[in-house]
């Protein structure tokens, strides 16, 4: 599976892309609002394998590409999209960025490819993302891909020895058409 965007190809992972995806892994600032944290290369390779069994399960419900700048062929973070309920047409979204690319758009990008492809291809009704509300970087991705804030969990997960809050934001397909005719 391919999509293409101007500035970026998402594709398969291939075994090797761990080389490219452990550096961001590792760095404490990447990974400081995710769910997993800091990885091993050993880790980085077990994620990379893990993603590609998904690929060939039958029915596909998970989508985890690399993101792959076209120009460079350079991978510099992955986008994903796992149908959570097939039966009510809905989706989860996520995505993780190397640092070093950070307020470019390239996030934004991938994700729009990933909701054309949600919304057009797999025919979602609904796509939604969380993240910890402190991650104003990814609070902004969901805000520019037109999402709309539905809630605002209080410490409902314990994480990194703490206790974090949690945003959750959601488009329609509706929602996203009206988007994409403007």
């Amino acid at each position: 599976m391919e999509l293409l965007t101007p500035r970026l190809r998402l594709r398969e992972f291939e075994p090797e892309d761990w080389r490219w995806t452990w550096p961001y892994e590792s760095d404490p600032e990447t990974v400081r609002y995710g769910s997993h944290g800091i990885r091993s290369p050993e880790e980085s390779q077990k994620y990379i394998a893990d993603s590609r069994a998904t690929a060939v399960e039958s029915p596909r419900r998970i989508f985890d590409l690399a993101v792959v700048l076209r120009e460079e062929e350079r991978l510099i973070g992955r986008c994903g999209l796992k149908v959570v309920d097939p039966e009510q047409r809905e989706g989860a979204l996520w995505y993780i960025l190397d640092r070093s690319r950070w307020g470019k758009g390239y996030i934004t990008e991938a994700s729009e490819a990933m909701l054309e492809f949600g919304f057009g291809t797999l025919g979602l009704h609904r796509v939604w993302a969380d993240c910890d509300p402190r991650n104003h970087g990814s609070v902004k991705v969901m805000q520019k891909l037109g999402m709309r804030h539905e809630a605002h969990f209080r410490e409902n997960v314990f994480l990194k020895d703490e206790w974090c809050d949690s945003v959750i934001y959601a488009l329609l397909d509706r929602e996203w058409a009206a988007r994409t005719r403007r």
